[in-house]
């Protein structure tokens, strides 16, 4: 029996449901849908030819998969969790919600502001450091002004963090540490991605940006996890 025209308008084709997500999530692409459909965050019904057909509900899970990770950057393994856990019966958790379990500060993984430049002035006024502070934060290679001498999002972040160190007696020089651990585990992140960012196909550059995502988070739960034990054990606690 041929479906009515209304029921088959309530299935969209991927070209439709990347319209409707593409105002909300530009960056998103088919080679990204087909990438997160292999990876089971989301199962469309196929035509006789093959075609994919996404209900409402697979847009919902679309949406939720893309704002996830966008705006708080939660793996695809934490995501598709949640998404077996409303499956059973359990409600989605909502998309602010941060898991602890795999993100200890995710607040960190933000997304900075979209073309921040900032002259020098601009920082030091925005960030309440002085232009000596900014001279040995970039001394010590925690800051480097871009193309003609302009700051972006995350030189706000650094130069606002090491300003509230300071308050604590923490000098650049003291920090410095920072960055060679930061040029290290680059490296490292380096050496895992390459071979998958190498493969051929559209959705290398998808999964490469995931593992660098899960690695990102991983290593910051490593690195809270330690320095906690290490403080309880100075507290004595």
């Amino acid at each position: 029996m041929t479906p009515s025209g209304s029921s088959a308008r309530s299935f969209l084709s991927i070209g439709e449901v990347l319209a409707q997500l593409r105002p909300e999530f530009p960056d998103t692409t088919i080679s990204k849908l087909r990438f997160l459909e292999s990876e089971g965050l989301v199962e469309p019904e196929r035509t006789p030819a093959g075609y994919r057909k996404y209900s409402s509900e697979d847009v919902d899970r679309l949406r939720y998969v893309l704002a996830a990770q966008r705006d708080q950057y939660l793996p695809l393994r934490v995501i598709r969790e949640h998404l077996q856990g409303a499956g059973r019966g359990a409600p989605v958790p909502p998309r602010e919600l941060v898991d602890s379990e795999s993100l200890p500060a995710a607040g960190d993984f933000s997304r900075p502001e979209i073309d921040v430049r900032l002259s020098r002035s601009e920082l030091l006024e925005r960030t309440g450091i002085s232009d000596a502070q900014l001279k040995q934060i970039e001394n010590f290679g925690l800051i480097t002004a871009r193309g003609a001498g302009w700051y972006d999002a995350d030189g706000v972040v650094v130069a606002e963090t090491v300003a509230r160190m300071a308050e604590f007696g923490l000098e650049p020089r003291h920090l410095r540490g920072y960055r060679t651990a930061a040029d290290r585990e680059v490296g490292l992140f380096e050496q895992v991605v390459a071979p998958v960012a190498r493969q051929r196909g559209p959705e290398a550059k998808a999964r490469a940006e995931e593992i660098v995502r899960e690695l990102a988070a991983l290593s910051l739960r490593l690195h809270t996890a330690l320095v906690q034990a290490r403080l309880r054990g100075s507290l004595g606690g």
